[in-house]
């Protein structure tokens, strides 16, 4: 349930305090183009998708770096710097990048000197840097790499904001507060890029699916490994959920009739879903960047002793998953993930999730994305630091899609 909750809009939210959403079936008889969707739904304009694993452009893998607490937002003193750290966001970094910027940008706020250095230029990085060029500070970004050769262009793409993020007792109370803080703060900025040319920022409707309703998930079983008595989570229950302190915000999931929807599953539900078309959203960040005075200088750095090179006396820290080797912060944990990426195609503005695959159509292609294919939860990937492509799982996340939409009438047209 965990994970399909999150790509149908954040969270599975009742009818209390969410706002409407159209539900797909109709009256019985009310059919148009697809079987029993009402032709006023989104399942009505729906365009039939026939994946084929010879048609993948690329593969992509992404290490989200994953820590217990949550992520590092501490400020420390290191080589004559103070450094606020900004990293360790899990599966949730384009999610949550906004309002981790603000609260690291509002530290930095607390510093004499108004320029700032800022290591790293993957989305939490490049927003960083332009929270704080928009709060009037001098920014240089330090960086390897610069956001389209990151791992952060491998990732998902879509709203995913306690997509382990945490452990809940590793995090404890408090930091349900400060996540609720993040969250709000990046859904709202992110309102403002929707609707530009180019939608950088846009909503598909998502369809979450399942050949049996999913089982209630229970908390963590004691008696079995975790965290506390070995170091690294073993349980999917360990991870945190955050979802409901923001149900007020986020669209709420509509289920569709048992057997009356157009993928011919037993369970499906729908709700719009937030995505971020990278190729577009990433031109505008660093264009907007680079317009209000900001730099860039190419530069690697090996330890934290090497920040003493460095001209700005105020450093924010977010090197992502590079913080384990260059920072040896050995709480970063690596979660593999890997997406699949087929030609862009204009009839298709949806998303949807089914038996661990998840597939999103973008402008700038098809991802598919097979998070969960062994049915482990949220266990899939969890300590798995191995970068390289794997075709073989690449070709059967296309082929989940292939099998649902070969096998339905409805669809073949």
């Amino acid at each position: 349930m965990r994970r399909r909750q999150i790509f149908a809009g954040g969270i599975a939210l009742g009818a209390l305090g969410a706002p409407a959403v159209r539900a797909l079936v109709g009256p019985a008889g009310a059919v148009t183009g697809v079987a029993g969707v009402s032709d006023t739904g989104p399942g009505s304009r729906l365009a039939p998708f026939r994946p084929r694993a010879d048609q993948i452009t690329a593969i992509k893998v992404c290490l989200r770096p994953f820590r217990a607490a949550g992520p590092r937002l501490d400020v420390e003193h290191v080589a004559g710097k103070t450094v606020i750290h900004n990293y360790g966001h899990g599966g949730s970094g384009w999610s949550l990048s906004w309002g981790s910027a603000n609260i690291a940008v509002g530290k930095a706020a607390a510093m004499p000197d108004r320029r700032i250095a800022v290591i790293g230029c993957g989305i939490i990085g490049l927003t960083s840097a332009l929270t704080a060029l928009r709060a009037g500070f001098d920014v240089t970004i330090y960086a390897r790499d610069l956001l389209p050769h990151t791992r952060s262009v491998r990732a998902n793409g879509s709203w995913t904001p306690d997509s382990r993020i945490a452990l809940t007792a590793q995090a404890g109370p408090a930091f349900a507060d400060l996540w609720e803080q993040m969250a709000r703060y990046s859904w709202a900025t992110y309102r403002d890029y929707l609707g530009l040319p180019g939608n950088p920022i846009e909503f598909v409707d998502s369809y979450v699916m399942a050949d049996a309703p999913p089982e209630q998930e229970q908390g963590p079983d004691l008696a079995k490994p975790t965290y506390t008595t070995t170091g690294r989570p073993q349980q999917s229950a360990e991870f945190a959920q955050y979802g409901a302190r923001i149900r007020d915000i986020i669209p709420a999931e509509t289920a569709l009739a048992d057997g009356t929807n157009p993928f011919g599953v037993a369970w499906a539900r729908h709700a719009p879903l937030m995505i971020y078309n990278f190729g577009a959203y990433g031109h505008l960040l660093l264009e907007e960047f680079h317009q209000a005075g900001g730099r860039m200088v190419v530069r690697e750095f090996h330890t934290p002793a090497d920040l003493g090179a460095l001209p700005e006396k105020t450093v924010i820290n977010c090197p992502g998953y590079a913080a384990r080797d260059w920072w040896n912060d050995d709480s970063v944990i690596p979660v593999r993930g890997q997406t699949a990426w087929l030609p862009p195609d204009p009839t298709l503005h949806y998303g949807l999730d089914y038996r661990g695959a998840a597939m999103i159509a973008k402008s700038d292609g098809v991802m598919i994305q097979g998070y969960d294919l062994d049915r482990l939860g949220e266990m899939a990937g969890v300590g798995n630091s191995f970068e390289h492509p794997d075709r073989a799982e690449a070709e059967r996340a296309v082929g989940v899609f292939a099998d649902l939409f070969s096998r339905s009438q409805a669809w073949r047209g």
